[in-house]
């Protein structure tokens, strides 16, 4: 896994798109919170610890866990 993995703009949009947003802008899918831009759920994400969230945490596991299964799936996938 790869828990020191830096968490990117793929990687947020790839989250949010599997929640459905009220409103126009990105959410954060570990709080819930709505952002006008990627780059202000970026900045959310990366200093989140300070405002008092573990969305970091959030999505670092959820990219591992990402990581995991297509490594699973590569390995089950059959070789031609």
């Amino acid at each position: 896994a790869s828990g020191g993995a830096s968490i990117t703009v793929r990687d947020i949009l790839a989250a949010s798109q599997r929640q459905p947003v009220p409103q126009r802008g990105y959410q954060c899918v570990s709080c819930c919170r709505v952002f006008p831009t990627l780059w202000s759920v970026k900045t959310h994400i990366q200093h989140s610890s300070q405002e008092g969230y573990s969305c970091k945490v959030y999505y670092r596991r959820l990219k591992a866990l990402w990581e995991k299964e297509h490594n699973e799936q590569e390995a089950a996938a059959p070789r031609v």
